[in-house]
């Protein structure tokens, strides 16, 4: 995921379609909570002008990090947009009037890989567990609490209304009494 500037500006005024797998073995180097990473797709498009080039990216991964409770290796995916820009001059960052972060070339190559480095480094979680520890340890439940599915909360909910029983509309006068009663 180089390229010189010369070849980018052949694509001035277009856009440059960017669609890769890279491999970053150096990331489990650099971040001690990373193990492994998988083959990193990227896709997404350059827009490049004579002052800049802007990156619109599309990152897909599968990192391998360490369980919180028992240290086995479990798969995080990772699938993050992020818009990069490089300055090809340092000189248009006051002339722009830039608030978003930009980074500034230093040489003749714009290198994206250190970049996505650092993307995927920010997305690690500070906790991550395998789905043996949740099961295992008691994470699905507690004292007086549990974890229940969307579809599960949605069943005990319809469960609970058919339940109850059903008001005598013979009785309905009385219960309005007993309302007028709480009001005085």
């Amino acid at each position: 995921m180089k390229w010189s500037i010369i070849q980018l500006q052949k694509f001035r005024n277009e856009a440059f379609p960017i669609d890769e797998t890279i491999e970053l073995k150096e990331l489990p180097e650099r971040d001690s909570e990373i193990r492994d990473v998988s083959p990193v797709h990227i896709t997404g498009r350059a827009d490049i002008s004579s002052s800049k080039i802007t990156f619109h990216l599309h990152i897909e991964a599968v990192l391998t990090l360490p369980c919180a409770r028992t240290l086995v290796d479990v798969p995080y995916p990772v699938s993050v947009d992020t818009t990069e820009t490089f300055l090809l001059n340092s000189s248009h960052v006051e002339e722009d009037g830039l608030h978003e972060e930009v980074h500034l070339l230093d040489s003749e190559v714009v290198n994206l890989e250190s970049v996505i480095e650092e993307i995927l480094i920010l997305q690690v979680p500070l906790q991550v567990f395998s789905d043996k520890a949740m099961e295992d340890e008691g994470m699905l439940n507690g004292k007086g609490w549990e974890v229940v599915s969307e579809e599960e909360l949605e069943e005990e909910r319809e469960k609970e209304q058919n339940d109850q029983p059903k008001k005598d509309p013979r009785l309905a006068d009385l219960a309005k009494f007993f309302d007028e009663n709480k009001n005085t």
